[in-house]
């Protein structure tokens, strides 16, 4: 897999963070750059963790899964990309609610960067069984995730939820595609 394989995972799995992110720019009254920035810290450190995780188990187990690994690829990139669609078209459009003192509730982005970042953990798995540089991976990640989520932020405080169903759905599309090219190439279908 390539660095421009590795920049769209990256991309797709930061759009749950990114539609999230968008989300709390809807709840500040004056764009705060501090509370931004902790929110995408949250969502880029908790999208590079989960990937190491899924890297350090996937190694532990990779003389069984090696045979069908490609497979195993394909299947959690389409699982996680179909998932993404499937919320994007199915989801019920709720209320948003928002404190009222404009405080971050801390507990809550916690349980939302777990929440965006475990399709993470899988993409991590399947980076052991292509032997991906982790460190690389995890930190294209992490960056991209902290900047697309600083974005969303922005993006939601200034133009409301008009983008998040798009972002989600590029997302989901990306992982998929991806989730194919590897099943491809892996069958001689796809030139590497």
């Amino acid at each position: 897999m390539g660095l421009m394989e590795l920049f769209l995972i990256a991309v797709g799995l930061s759009m749950d963070a990114f539609a999230v992110s968008v989300c709390k720019g809807l709840c500040m009254k004056r764009l705060n750059l501090r509370q931004a920035a902790v929110i995408a810290l949250f969502f880029g450190g908790f999208q590079a963790l989960m990937p190491l995780v899924g890297w350090a188990l996937g190694t532990q187990f990779e003389k069984y899964i090696t045979p069908v690994d490609h497979w195993i690829a394909f299947a959690l990139l389409a699982l996680i990309g179909g998932k993404m669609l499937w919320d994007a078209f199915h989801e019920d459009d709720e209320e948003l609610s928002c404190p009222a003192d404009g405080k971050l509730d801390l507990r809550e982005l916690v349980m939302l960067a777990i929440a965006t970042s475990i399709d993470a953990l899988a993409v991590g798995i399947t980076f052991a069984f292509l032997r991906m540089d982790v460190v690389m991976s995890v930190g294209l990640i992490g960056a991209t995730t902290f900047v697309l989520a600083l974005v969303g932020v922005a993006v939601g405080h200034r133009f409301g939820a008009r983008y998040e169903k798009a972002a989600t759905v590029v997302g989901g599309v990306v992982l998929v595609l991806i989730g194919m090219k590897i099943l491809l190439e892996h069958l001689g279908v796809l030139a590497l």
